[in-house]
């Protein structure tokens, strides 16, 4: 595991085995000597994130236009590519192409999306340890609330409530009816809107947002 200390900007590695998966430890700078404490998540990736072991002078910044809803776009088959990226299109919104699940989680630290299209198999052998789902499940509630998730897959029925509950997305949109996938998201973000639309109202009337 790749560890930069925050005081002097060292970099230096801790051995994989020594690091404990899921859990704070600590550690201290060689050069500095200050203590560090860092959390390595599941899988290489997940650690780099938590780290921030990125390169920061790659930092992917997207033109957006103030109003459009941004959206990426993690699908790897090139036919259900095209589908989703004509139905965002139709919706107006501003589109980002993730080649992988690194490119993705790169750019979410530098960008908070208001759509993720992810389908379960992108990047990932097995769709239960998706690296991006996993990502998005360790979000702090007060930034994951303004992300509307959708997670295609084979396995599970579109709109599935409890399908979607359960893998902590908005909405579950089958592979087979990505050709209507315009008017599902439609129906999703609205259904979205008016359920967090009275919370929405609540922090607006305390000053918060």
């Amino acid at each position: 595991m790749d560890i930069i200390c925050h005081h002097c900007q060292a970099k230096f590695k801790v051995p994989d085995e020594k690091v404990p998966v899921d859990k704070a430890f600590t550690v201290t700078c060689p050069r500095c000597q200050k203590k560090l404490t860092r959390t390595a998540a599941s899988g290489s990736l997940m650690a780099e994130v938590a780290d921030g072991a990125y390169d920061e002078t790659a930092r992917p910044f997207d033109f957006l236009e103030e109003g459009v809803m941004s959206a990426i776009v993690c699908e790897n088959d090139p036919e259900s590519r095209a589908r989703v990226l004509g139905a965002l299109k139709t919706l107006g919104c501003g589109i980002t192409q993730a080649p992988s699940a690194r490119d993705v989680l790169k750019r979410m630290r530098f960008h908070a999306f208001d759509l993720v299209v992810l389908n379960e198999h992108f990047d990932a052998a097995d769709p239960d340890r998706n690296s991006v789902l996993r990502y998005l499940e360790r979000m702090p509630m007060a930034t994951r609330r303004h992300l509307f998730l959708v997670l295609i897959s084979n396995r599970f029925r579109t709109m599935d409530p409890m399908m979607a509950f359960n893998k902590s997305v908005n909405l579950v949109v089958n592979t087979k009816d990505l050709g209507a996938l315009e008017k599902i998201l439609k129906r999703g973000l609205s259904d979205n809107e008016n359920f967090y639309r009275p919370f929405k109202e609540g922090l607006a009337r305390i000053g918060k947002t």
